[in-house]
């Protein structure tokens, strides 16, 4: 290697370096100006690649190739923060959300593109499919320090894992079939297998992820995260090799492994919680650098995907997804929350990478479409998520924030009957002395905290909303009963 090419490989190292610092400095500045990060990545990035060309010169076949890594990981993150105990409520208007909820959406912005805009069938289903994927997890990266208390939460953030691998499954479908009857029933076909295959190889993987995890004992903590990582990247790579969605399997690992007891599995994670964070940023620069900003603001494309973006937030998603979500039983409130909060993300770039890469008829228009809809989606949308909130009075409660500094103890086994509370508004705790709480030799209170510092454990202290409780004792569901507060159906 001469001399040339070290000073251009460091010259690329030194760019990539600048690119996350800077990207990471934009989600300071998404808290200030209420826009999500996101939007910020994709203008930035675009602007970019306009002004140095040769940073946008990557192929959509290298793009989609990047953008799935990173898919791979925010999915099998997503189902990590999930967990089987937080979905198990709500499972059945997440399954009937993910699939029925994606293949209307896809379904009405077909008819959309093909009557209003001349789009083929073919291409308005591309374009329909591509966009019917949510994305909530930029919903909560602009709700700052708190989050949306109750089922809608769960219920958006499952909806996004699992329309994710249903529309990117649904569009490789329709990829695959030109329009005839009998590519559509070959599209349908390969569509289920990919499913049924997602399924199997997921649980399977989950399953066997959980009996490493706890039965295996490695020679160094720092290897716990990179065996879960390398986990995740074999189950959707046998899924694929299966013919199955490999999105679907990861998901599904990741909820399986979410609830487990084992080493190290803070570690693992805060580990898997910033590569996913990377990836977002990742996604969306990649989109961004694929696009001509500049020829987008003075072509038909800009004034289409406002359009399309426009029917999609007012008409679309209320009208299909609001009836498919009339027997689900929420609030008002709560309802009308997860209407608006059907943010487009990291799957609909993903998607649009595909088209691109496909060549079919209109792929470079498709793909511009995208780019416009998820921006105005995410600036539009995102942006109002904390206002809608308030208007709708949703009942939010305060995110654990970071904390630079921890002491604690480590156990060759796992602490059993050693539990950890938060004191909710509303619970038999909020506002109640410790002495009061009528643990008797049942739990021991270990260690508490408030606003970040050590909460004295006198007789006299009286628990707020939002402390965090260190807890010994063996009657989790009594105790839960009383950190937690009572919630109507």
């Amino acid at each position: 290697m001469g001399i040339e090419d070290v000073t251009r490989f460091g010259s690329a190292v030194l760019l990539v370096g600048l690119a996350v610092l800077v990207a990471l400095t934009g989600n300071r500045l998404s808290r200030a100006v209420s826009v999500p990060a996101p939007a910020l990545f994709l203008l930035g990035a675009a602007l970019a690649s306009d002004i140095w060309p040769a940073i946008g010169r990557l192929s959509a076949q290298m793009d989609s190739r990047i953008v799935t890594v990173a898919l791979v990981i925010i999915l099998f993150n997503g189902g990590m923060s999930l967990g089987w105990r937080r979905l198990r409520p709500a499972l059945g208007p997440v399954l009937w959300l993910g699939i029925a909820g994606t293949v209307v959406t896809a379904g009405g912005l077909a008819v959309a593109a093909h009557w209003l805009f001349g789009f083929s069938w073919h291409s308005s289903l591309l374009l329909g499919t591509a966009l019917a994927p949510t994305d909530p997890a930029v919903v909560f990266s602009v709700l700052g320090a708190q989050e949306i208390a109750g089922r809608s939460g769960t219920i958006l953030e499952g909806e996004s894992g699992a329309n994710d691998p249903v529309g990117i499954a649904l569009l490789v479908s329709v990829l695959g079939a030109s329009g005839g009857g009998t590519d559509a029933w070959t599209g349908l076909a390969q569509f289920a297998l990919q499913m049924a295959v997602g399924v199997v190889v997921g649980l399977a993987s989950g399953f066997a992820l959980r009996w490493t995890v706890r039965r295996i004992p490695l020679p160094s903590e720092q290897l716990y995260p990179i065996r879960v990582i390398a986990g995740a990247a074999a189950t959707y790579g046998l899924a694929t090799v299966a013919h199955g969605s490999g999105f679907l399997a990861v998901l599904l690992a990741g909820v399986l492994l979410g609830d487990v007891e084992a080493p190290f599995q803070p570690e693992v994670e805060r580990f898997t919680a910033a590569l996913a964070s990377l990836g977002e940023i990742v996604a969306f620069t990649v989109l961004g650098l694929s696009i001509h900003l500049f020829s987008l603001l003075t072509s038909a494309d800009l004034l289409i995907g406002f359009a399309i973006a426009a029917l999609l937030i007012v008409v679309i998603r209320p009208v299909f997804v609001g009836a498919l979500l009339a027997p689900v039983r929420l609030h008002r409130s709560e309802r009308l929350f997860v209407l608006w909060a059907g943010l487009k993300g990291a799957v609909p770039i993903l998607l649009g990478l595909f088209v691109l890469e496909s060549r079919v008829p209109d792929a470079l228009q498709l793909y511009r479409i995208v780019f416009v809809v998820v921006l105005v989606s995410v600036v539009v949308q995102g942006g109002s998520v904390p206002r809608v909130a308030r208007l709708l009075r949703l009942p939010m409660q305060q995110t654990d924030p970071p904390h630079p500094y921890a002491t604690g103890l480590r156990f060759r086994r796992p602490p059993r009957g050693l539990h950890r509370y938060t004191v909710m508004a509303g619970s038999p705790a909020d506002g109640t002395r410790l002495a009061d709480l009528g643990l008797g030799d049942r739990a021991w209170l270990s260690l508490a905290r408030r606003d970040g510092d050590m909460l004295p454990l006198r007789a006299d202290t009286r628990l707020q909303p939002g402390d965090h409780i260190l807890v010994q004792g063996d009657e989790h569901a009594t105790l839960e009963a009383l950190f937690r507060a009572r919630t109507t159906p």
